[in-house]
């Protein structure tokens, strides 16, 4: 790079001088390659939502997860934590470019400028009520203990609807979903890890992880109950419902706890889905303005 004028020139160059190194140009498309056909009797309204509700979970928890960065209790902890966060963020581009392969851009694409891939206008350019997470990985981190429990029970109830989706009809949310179990998986372990240590360490981080899981049950409320949209594509061969891998995540969830000491909350009865309707808290409208700020403020900046 010597004969660059800057370290810039150079990184600019490299990516044939788009002006934009840093984000947004100069990556592969997400799908390059993949045949994104739609699988028979599928309505692609259906899978573009369905995508959305999975992807929006990996997205909000990486933010979620990214609020820990200079704040980690370990320098090595806080790496491990990014790094959960960035294959969470691999998979949320994955299936946001999924559903704009299936035209679920609605009012998104026309707050982004044109040259904005789809998966950056669905996280930059929606407002909260056209997000599908779930409030389990909405809600605020609280205190390290509370981030790890939340983190354990997001990442068991993931992995079980990722095993199952990798016989998806639809090959894209199969492929998806083969490479997101090793990562989940990896998170799931990790975060198991720090309540076994937390839970049967000292009684001040028993009695912090012990009311994190507190908190944290009640957000189970709404997680296993399945929308119209997957019901129909499960029936059609293409998703999960969540309600059939209840008994696995409870059955994990009981064990981790257990082997920490700890006492199982009272298991919440199911409800409606109002994340995956649309509906939110306070809480979501606070981390987008965080997340999408200045994509929004310079929608068409290049740096």
């Amino acid at each position: 790079m010597g004969h660059e004028e800057t370290v810039y020139d150079a990184l600019d160059h490299a990516h044939g001088g788009e002006g934009q190194w840093a984000f947004g140009t100069g990556f592969d498309e997400p799908l390059a390659g993949v045949d994104t056909t739609v699988p028979d009797g599928v309505d692609p309204a259906d899978l573009g939502a369905y995508c959305l509700m999975l992807g929006d979970d990996a997205l909000v928890l990486a933010q979620r997860l990214t609020e820990w960065v200079t704040a980690s209790p370990e320098l090595e902890e806080e790496v491990a934590v990014a790094n959960i966060a960035l294959d969470l963020l691999g998979q949320a581009r994955l299936l946001l470019a999924r559903a704009g392969s299936v035209g679920v851009l609605g009012r998104s694409r026309a707050r982004a400028t044109a040259s904005i891939p789809d998966e950056d206008a669905l996280a930059y350019f929606r407002d909260p009520d056209e997000f599908r997470n779930t409030g389990l990985v909405a809600a605020p981190n609280g205190d390290f203990g509370r981030t790890m429990v939340r983190l354990l029970v997001a990442a068991t109830v993931r992995l079980a609807v990722l095993a199952e989706l990798r016989r998806s009809r639809d090959p894209v949310l199969a492929a998806i979903a083969a490479k997101g179990v090793n990562e989940v998986a990896y998170h799931r372990d990790h975060a198991a890890r720090w309540v076994l240590r937390l839970g049967d360490g000292t009684p001040e981080s028993h009695r912090r992880v012990q009311a994190g899981a507190v908190e944290v049950w009640p957000l189970l409320a709404d997680v296993f109950s399945p929308t119209d949209v997957e019901h129909r594509l499960t029936a059609a061969g293409v998703a999960v419902d969540p309600s059939t891998v209840r008994g696995e995540v409870v059955e994990v969830l009981t064990a981790v706890l257990g082997q920490a000491t700890l006492q199982v909350p009272e298991w919440p009865a199911g409800t409606v889905p109002r994340g995956r309707l649309g509906e939110h808290g306070p809480e979501l409208t606070e981390l987008l303005g965080t997340l999408q700020g200045l994509a929004r403020q310079h929608p068409a900046a290049t740096w």
